[in-house]
């Protein structure tokens, strides 16, 4: 329904795990946005949940060969996340501001090695703050389904900022010799950009393209002195508005711009740079008489370097309160 579902699927809802020396999981909002990802909802204050369950398989190495080390490697992730979103009534350059805000929990199962047992953690993750920005460029059309919402014809642009604040359950035991770990123990900055674009109507009411681009950027690992390299990832969706109904193709594109290092020194024999594309689809169904929306989103990994092959289903309910 509203571009929250990107904010707080950031964290909830990322499907592919970055397996370096600090964990199973880079921080930052990656994998989550999708639909109308630049836009934002009108004033008012929402909440919802995010619903995510993962799976991981296999860890491949720089050329994405599967490195034999880690054959028995298996790793399954739940995670819940409430949020809201609050939308003021005001305009700045003509846009929209929001702020809005998730603290997700979870459970998180498996092994790295054949020769370690299985096992589980539980507990609360890394909350996610994010101001944003956001002007449309367009005009407002009915849907032809009279129950529908409007339909936002031509672009809208964004600008954001969000904060990964480490404050989950982290062990540098289970991160590094199990691969399991709630939460991060690394602050991540970072800033983003977004856009959305609705055409005319050609197939059906009208194919939205939406693209969001995070630059992250992260403090070392103040545990384990590893410092993760300035990520960039690239989220996108390419869908059809079919009355309450919006669904196509959705995705991301992660790719490590910077050497992880540990103690200073340049991890062999790459960097450890890591590069990932997932690739799916994503339904969502409004509810304009509740102020409400649903949407499932499923990705799988087509191309991975220095990570794990993963696949995932997400679920996201919101509302509007008042």
């Amino acid at each position: 329904m509203f571009r929250i579902f990107a904010v707080a699927a950031g964290l909830v809802c990322c499907t592919n795990s970055v397996l370096a020396v600090e964990g199973s999981t880079a921080a930052g909002p990656i994998g989550g946005t999708d639909i109308r990802s630049a836009q934002l909802p009108p004033p008012g204050l929402y909440g919802g949940t995010i619903q995510l369950y993962a799976e991981a398989r296999n860890f491949f190495d720089g050329s994405g060969a599967p490195v034999p080390a880690l054959s028995a490697l298996e790793l399954s992730r739940v995670r819940a996340g409430p949020f809201l979103v609050y939308v003021p009534d005001v305009q700045v350059f003509g846009g929209a501001i929001g702020i809005a805000g998730i603290v997700p929990v979870g459970i998180e199962c498996g092994r790295l090695f054949d020769a370690t047992p299985k096992r589980c953690i539980a507990g609360l993750g890394d909350p996610y703050v994010e101001l944003s920005w956001s002007r449309f460029f367009g005009t407002m059309r009915p849907s032809r389904d009279p129950g529908a919402f409007p339909i936002a014809d031509g672009l809208t642009v964004a600008l954001g900022f969000g904060t990964v604040i480490p404050i989950g359950r982290y062990n540098a035991f289970d991160a590094t010799i199990q691969g399991l770990t709630i939460g991060n123990n690394i602050w991540d900055f970072a800033p983003n950009a977004a856009i959305t674009y609705t055409t005319p109507p050609i197939l059906a009411e009208g194919t939205e393209i939406s693209a969001k681009l995070y630059w992250n950027n992260y403090l070392p690992n103040r545990t384990t002195d590893h410092s993760t390299g300035t990520l960039l990832n690239l989220d996108f969706a390419v869908t059809e508005r079919i009355g309450r109904f919006q669904l196509g193709l959705a995705g991301f594109y992660t790719f490590q711009v910077a050497d992880d290092r540990q103690f200073g020194v340049r991890l062999s024999p790459d960097g450890r740079r890591t590069e990932i594309l997932d690739l799916g689809g994503v339904v969502a169904y409004d509810m304009p008489e509740y102020g409400a929306s649903l949407r499932v989103k499923a990705l799988t990994t087509a191309i991975t370097q220095n990570t794990v092959g993963a696949w995932g289903v997400s679920m996201g309910w919101i509302k509007k309160f008042w």
